[in-house]
């Protein structure tokens, strides 16, 4: 018990740390997902890409350190229902509705995962951020609803469909979020939670393209092979820090990811991909941050 502690502790003290840097591993996703899209590369085949790299990178450490084990009942549960809701979902939406709308917009359509796992936290009767913290999620939505206003006007969404779908990326986020928390099996290690919601989320993908396409076309993959290579490593370095920040921080932390990403997403669209924002945009994305370092300032006296 007190070695878990200790664990826990530091876990907290790292929680502003593993907030910045799952948040800007993930805003890879958004730029790198359009790339996929631009080579033809299905949504299906490109979420199966994400699960396979963080299951596949996590493997070899679980085994060295001799925490690679067979689920019980209570974590099988935990990783079929963790891997449907935070990463088959989640995933499909995101890589499906970026072609429509953009790796920018999309990113910040994220960013809107605070407000929904606030709202359902206080549902689940789970601990709510005070007041400095609110402040800190009110800027980050006022920065997003901003950018998302902007590009609206500026023309670059235009389809009301693809729009609403957009929408459904933070209700699943954070329906993903509350359960993770709610879930989470006693004394299980983040990494081995990890590890078996993508292996998970990986089987459904492969099952959903043999009923859909009757196999699984990896030979997308071939028409960007650099980008499913950042994508794996990328996904590989993301959850290990995810499933810690889940633990540290709980859901409304952890759903302040979705600031980071955003604001990376949109950093990455303009130097990757060409994509150009007006200026109210980077006003907007300034708030966002501004947001961010608030929420960080917020955890601390809450948590020593």
């Amino acid at each position: 018990m007190a070695a878990r502690r200790k664990v826990r502790g530091r876990l907290i003290v790292n929680a502003p740390f593993l907030l910045l840097a799952t948040g800007a591993l993930i805003g890879l996703n958004f730029p790198l997902g359009k790339i996929a899209a631009g080579a033809g590369i299905s949504p299906v085949v490109w979420s199966l890409v994400v699960s396979a790299g963080a299951a596949g990178m996590l493997l070899p450490y679980l085994i060295v350190t001799a925490r690679l084990q067979l689920p019980d009942l209570v974590l099988l549960r935990y990783a079929v229902l963790s891997g449907l809701i935070s990463f088959v979902a989640a995933n499909l939406l995101v890589f499906t509705v970026i072609p429509h709308v953009g790796s920018g917009y999309t990113g910040l359509v994220f960013a809107l995962s605070p407000v929904f796992t606030l709202a359902i936290s206080a549902l689940a009767r789970l601990r709510t951020p005070g007041p400095l913290g609110l402040a800190g999620i009110g800027l980050g939505l006022a920065g997003a609803a901003l950018v998302t206003l902007t590009r609206q006007a500026s023309g670059d969404v235009t389809n009301a469909v693809w729009v609403l779908a957009a929408l459904l990326i933070p209700l699943t986020l954070a329906c993903g979020n509350v359960y993770r928390t709610v879930a989470w099996p006693p004394g299980a290690a983040p990494d081995v939670l990890a590890f078996w919601s993508h292996v998970f989320a990986a089987l459904a993908f492969v099952g959903l393209l043999l009923v859909t396409r009757g196999g699984v076309p990896l030979g997308e993959l071939a028409a960007a092979p650099a980008a499913t290579i950042a994508q794996a490593i990328a996904a590989g370095l993301t959850f290990p820090l995810f499933f810690r920040l889940q633990a540290a921080g709980g859901p409304v932390l952890l759903s302040q990811i979705g600031y980071v990403a955003a604001a990376v997403g949109l950093l990455a669209a303009t130097l990757l991909l060409g994509e150009r924002y007006g200026m109210l945009t980077w006003i907007g994305a300034a708030v966002i941050a501004v947001g961010i370092g608030i929420t960080i300032v917020a955890q601390r006296p809450a948590r020593d």
